[in-house]
């Protein structure tokens, strides 16, 4: 199974003051605010939603074709996504424009300000998925994430008159978006994903009602935190699967990603609509245990094995075979 995965690429640098902002801030001044905050640590990490599930599709062999927009700078990043199993021919690169990047400053209260440079990111909306199709020998499934917003309705307009099964996962791109686009992003998908909350936000901006969502689309998948995930289909009954046990919880950035990389990845083995929600909770819980999008190493036996504990033998054996 050919799965296209659309969506943004970005580098995130990540610091640390170990002061208070609060303290920094002069009430009658802010008005003229002039600050530089000497900061003491300084984390680069990969990120973006499209390579962020791009990669964990990669680490469970399931070979991805990554399609968005990066820079001249992309080399590196190229380098380490072509190394975990992830097809990045179609990423188109700029000639003019860096990679997008987040550039975030967290001072000791957890209190953060952070600005993001959209970038080259702003040319995926000229990537056209026939071009992608023609090189790969067919789409079989389009993941249209958090993008260009543009780029994303395009993405979506196209796979509809092609007749291409997508999945729209609208993540952080939902807030800047209305009912208008967000009905035509959703409207025939195969899968909808969404957290609970975003979930709510849906039908609040589109108007529509969770069963007249449902009846427009093929499956409506729902990420509940630490409750696992909610899959339904109109007139059936929703399976829900809980979440394996957490070794620590060390950053919780990317979680949704990775679940989203291991349902796909079980969709692509062609397992049940039920193991491949315990493979995304599995996948989950690794990167939740672990700082940084991209910084977990799956270990194939480790992961069978807490993934038995979870959810049982018999499921781990319809798993098993596909994984190693």
């Amino acid at each position: 199974m050919r799965i296209a995965v659309t969506g943004s690429i970005a580098n995130d640098h990540l610091m640390t003051f170990p002061g208070r902002f609060a303290d920094q801030f002069v009430a009658d001044q802010l008005h003229t605010v002039s600050l530089s905050f000497l900061v003491d640590k300084l984390d680069v990490r990969r990120g973006g939603v499209g390579a962020n599930i791009a990669f964990g599709m990669g680490q469970l062999g399931t070979k991805p074709i990554l399609v968005g927009a990066a820079g001249q700078d992309f080399d590196d990043y190229r380098a380490w996504l072509d190394r975990h199993g992830v097809d990045t021919a179609s990423v188109r690169i700029s000639e003019t424009l860096h990679t997008a990047r987040f550039v975030c400053t967290t001072d000791a209260d957890h209190n953060q300000i952070g600005s993001f440079y959209t970038g080259a990111m702003s040319e995926a909306r000229l990537i056209e998925l026939k071009t992608v199709a023609d090189r790969v020998g067919g789409l079989d499934l389009v993941s249209v994430g958090a993008d260009d917003p543009e780029a994303m309705l395009r993405h979506t307009e196209e796979c509809r008159s092609r007749g291409i099964p997508f999945a729209a996962d609208f993540s952080q791109q939902i807030a800047r978006m209305d009912g208008d686009e967000i009905r035509i992003l959703l409207d025939g998908a195969t899968y909808l994903f969404s957290n609970e909350y975003e979930k709510g936000l849906i039908e609040s901006k589109t108007g529509w009602t969770d069963a007249e969502i449902l009846a427009k689309v093929g499956h409506r998948v729902t990420t509940l935190g630490a409750q696992g995930v909610r899959v339904e289909r109109a007139g059936e009954a929703p399976i829900e699967v809980g979440c394996p046990e957490e070794e620590r919880k060390a950053d919780p950035t990317g979680v949704g990603d990775a679940f989203r990389a291991g349902f796909l990845s079980g969709l692509a083995w062609g397992v049940s609509l039920e193991r491949a929600a315990q493979v995304g909770c599995m996948l989950a819980t690794l990167v939740i245990e672990t700082v940084g999008t991209q910084e977990y190493r799956l270990r194939r036996a480790h992961f069978m094995e807490r993934f038995a504990k979870a959810y049982g033998d018999e499921a781990a054996s319809d798993v098993r075979a596909h994984l190693s």
